[in-house]
C-alpha cells in the first residue's frame, strides 16, 4: 500500500522533500505561453484558432475529458506541441488503437518532459466512482500511481535542481477546487506530490465552475499555484 509515510519509494520521497530546492526562479528558460484546455468543447475555438487568436501560444496542455478530435484540431491550427493527460471520460490508452490517443500530441500521464527548460509532468484520471470506470482510481490507487513518478522526479531533482515546474492533472487535489460528491472528490496523492515535488503550477480540469465562475479558479497551496483551466485558459509562464 502506498500512502503518505508508507510507500516503497519512501526514501526517494524524503530525499525530494528535503533536498528539492526552488530552482524555478533561477532556471534559465524562455517565457512560455500556454493554452490549457479541459472538459468542454468551446465552439468559438473553431473560429478563434484559425483567425490567429492564439498565434503567440507556444504550447498546448490538455487536462482531460475532451474529444481527441478537438485536441487534434487545435494542434493542427496552432502548429505547436500538445501534451495531455486522460480524464475519466477518455478511453483507456492502447498504443495499438489510434482512437485511444490524440494524433500529433503526447500522452504525459505519469511522465515528465522538458520544454524550453520548463519541466512538465502529468497525472491523469479521477477518483473512482464506478466499479468498472476507466481512468478512475481509489485514493490508495492514486498514491500508487504517484509513487511511480518518484524516480523521474528524483532524476530531475539531481540533474536540474528541481523536480517539476508544471504538473498537469485531470483531477484537482483533495480539498482544493473539488466537490463533495464522490465523482468530483480530489486526489490526496496530488497534495502529497505538491509537497514533495514543489511545482510552481498545477493545472487541472474535471470540476466545472458554473454560475458565472463565482468560485475561485486559482488557489495557492504550499507555494504552488493551482489553476482550474475549465474550459480553457491562456497562461504565461515567466521567469
Amino acid at each position: 500500500m502506498c500512502k503518505e509515510g508508507n510507500c516503497k519509494y519512501l526514501i526517494l520521497s524524503i530525499y525530494l522533500q528535503n533536498t528539492c530546492i526552488d530552482g524555478f526562479s533561477t532556471a534559465k528558460f524562455d517565457p512560455v505561453k500556454i493554452l490549457a484546455v479541459s472538459d468542454q468543447v468551446v465552439e468559438r475555438m473553431y473560429t478563434l484558432a484559425p483567425a490567429g487568436h492564439f498565434k503567440d501560444v507556444d504550447l498546448i496542455l490538455g487536462c482531460g475529458d475532451l474529444p481527441y478530435s478537438y485536441l487534434e484540431y487545435i494542434v493542427t491550427m496552432l502548429c505547436t506541441p500538445l501534451y495531455y493527460v486522460p480524464g475519466n471520460h477518455d478511453p483507456e490508452f492502447n498504443s495499438q488503437d489510434a482512437r485511444s490517443k490524440a494524433e500529433g500530441g503526447f500522452n504525459l500521464d505519469l511522465k515528465t518532459i522538458i520544454y524550453k527548460n520548463t519541466i512538465i509532468g502529468g497525472f491523469g484520471g479521477s477518483i473512482q466512482y464506478r466499479p468498472d470506470g476507466v481512468n478512475q482510481y481509489s485514493q490508495t490507487g492514486a498514491y500508487l500511481r504517484a509513487c511511480a513518478l518518484l524516480p523521474k522526479l528524483l532524476f530531475n531533482s539531481i540533474r536540474y535542481k528541481r523536480s517539476l515546474d508544471i504538473l498537469i492533472t485531470h483531477s484537482p487535489p483533495f480539498g482544493i477546487h473539488d466537490d463533495s460528491d464522490q465523482a468530483h472528490q480530489g486526489f490526496k496523492a496530488l497534495n502529497w506530490l505538491i509537497k514533495i515535488a514543489k511545482p510552481k503550477y498545477l493545472l487541472h480540469g474535471h470540476t466545472h465552475f458554473y454560475r458565472n465562475n463565482i468560485s475561485d479558479s486559482e488557489t495557492i497551496y504550499a507555494n504552488t499555484k493551482i489553476v482550474n483551466v475549465y474550459p480553457y485558459k491562456v497562461i504565461e509562464i515567466k521567469k
